[in-house]
């Protein structure tokens, strides 16, 4: 049952913020800081995310063979690889890494 009551707090805390992003004025939304934050919030949070997932396993920092992954991502970036060129090296990278037991 807790589940379930979880579930529903859920639910009504996701409808609440919904609500709230409608209910706030169109002038607030406007203003240079709000727009430039709005911008780079999504960056800024998928670059938390992305470390996150790389350089974490519980609750300890770790370097392994998805920390090459990602340089060999940001090393195609750099030389402006398209995006699926991008995603194999690092897939390659770190299966690479992994099989020689890195």
């Amino acid at each position: 049952m807790n589940i379930w009551l979880a579930i529903g707090a859920t639910a009504l805390g996701c409808y609440a913020v919904k609500l709230a992003g409608l209910l706030v004025p169109a002038g607030l939304l406007e203003r240079p800081l709000v727009r430039r934050f709005a911008a780079l919030l999504p960056v800024a949070l998928l670059a938390a995310l992305t470390a996150q997932q790389t350089f974490a396993d519980g609750h300890a920092l770790v370097l392994d063979a998805r920390a090459a992954g990602l340089a060999a991502a940001v090393v195609a970036l750099m030389l402006r690889a398209p995006f699926l060129l991008v995603v194999a090296a690092a897939v390659v990278v770190t299966a690479g890494v992994r099989a020689l037991g890195g």
